[in-house]
């Protein structure tokens, strides 16, 4: 089989970093390198079209959602249309449970394969939002049914996000992990000087990655400091990322004397990789995570995470991290725990449990599901006969 133009929709990528372009950008490298051909549309502040490592990268403008710190969505069904009409794709792939479920009807007229990503739970998001559980799971179920009769496959990253849907008996979903970049993230990023410049000697270092919006939970990680220091913990928190929850966080932390410092967005991956390396622990509070691919590289990086037990990440980082329940006081402990292991141990453990999610198993598992097979490359340097 010829390689396939695989076009993937995505809304909800923040605008310089994050989880979801992470994946994205991983996987459409994984895709070209096979010999097909990713193309990607994203909504943005205006339209471009440009070819990068991970394959064609369209943008079309859309509007910004307010109170998310930057998202945007694509909200003009037609023009979205039209350039899947004159895209032609063999393969479709949504990295949107809610806003862009109208293509996978347009799939089905068009007689495209599609496949639609779960990056997260949906009675999770809702829940975060303020929907009482049972509301949650109710409103979460009719969504989930609706969505797989629509899409040839359901793609889960995990045995957590593919919860809710073994739940309403769809018989369509598949598995496919999502991984993380060993050589970028490794523990020899791990730097001294960095270190010092947060914390002391006699400092424990934390440090939490994540966008700071409510589905995040980012109090958490303030609440757990708060916690540490009256236990006589001594200790302190570095935050690398942004969002709508920012100044709230920065006057909490203020008022209430806490040693947080906030540094925004992180735009230089090794300066961020250094930061995880050089942590003692890393926070990973969100409550609605599937996957968690910031705690992933910070273990890449040979640092223990701390997870919300309501989350995936239990599943992804195995024993070689803590997990907490969804409180300052429960993070607080999880945090004690690792840091009583010997430093060398626990962080050999990190290391070793990354070592599992190379983006090459994930890649393979997301062509699977495409149905989308590996072509053979040429063999000019096989020997004669070999098949």
């Amino acid at each position: 089989m010829s390689g396939l133009r695989i076009v993937r929709l995505a809304n909800f990528v923040a605008p310089a970093s994050g989880g979801l372009r992470t994946a994205l950008r991983e996987l459409g490298k994984g895709f070209k390198e096979a010999g097909h051909d990713p193309v990607l549309i994203v909504p943005g502040d205006r339209a471009s079209d440009r070819e990068t490592e991970q394959g064609r990268v369209i943008t079309l403008p859309g509007p910004l959602l307010p109170g998310t710190g930057g998202y945007r969505v694509l909200t003009d069904r037609r023009r979205v249309a039209r350039v899947l009409e004159e895209l032609a794709p063999d393969r479709l792939e949504v990295s949107d449970r809610t806003t862009l479920r109208w293509t996978g009807k347009w799939a089905r007229r068009a007689r495209v394969p599609a496949v639609m990503v779960s990056h997260e739970t949906a009675d999770g998001v809702l829940r975060t939002w303020g929907l009482p559980e049972g509301t949650a799971r109710r409103a979460a179920d009719a969504l989930n049914v609706r969505t797989a009769h629509t899409y040839s496959r359901v793609v889960c990253t995990t045995e957590f996000a593919e919860r809710e849907f073994v739940r309403i008996g769809a018989r369509n979903v598949v598995r496919a992990p999502l991984g993380v970049d060993l050589v970028e993230r490794h523990p020899a990023l791990r730097d001294a000087g960095l270190r010092d410049r947060h914390a002391r000697v006699d400092e424990s270092l934390l440090v939490m990655c994540t966008r700071l919006s409510v589905e995040k939970r980012p109090g958490t990680g303030l609440d757990a400091l708060e916690a540490l220091l009256r236990r006589g913990r001594e200790a302190v928190l570095v935050v690398a990322g942004d969002g709508p929850l920012r100044a709230r966080l920065e006057q909490r932390a203020r008022e209430r004397a806490l040693p947080v410092t906030f540094l925004g967005h992180v735009a230089d991956r090794r300066l961020l990789g250094a930061l995880q390396a050089s942590a003692d622990v890393c926070l990973a509070p969100g409550p609605a995570e599937t996957f968690g691919l910031a705690a992933l590289e910070a273990m890449a990086c040979g640092t223990p995470v701390a997870v919300s037990t309501s989350s995936a990440l239990p599943e992804v980082i195995g024993s070689a991290g803590a997990v907490a329940a969804d409180h300052g006081e429960a993070f607080a402990d999880a945090v004690d725990m690792l840091l009583e292991r010997p430093e060398a141990e626990r962080r050999e453990a990190a290391r070793a449990r990354a070592e599992c999610f190379g983006w090459s198993t994930a890649v393979e598992a997301f062509l699977a599901a495409h149905d989308a097979t590996v072509p053979r490359r040429a063999r000019a340097f096989a020997p004669e006969g070999v098949a």
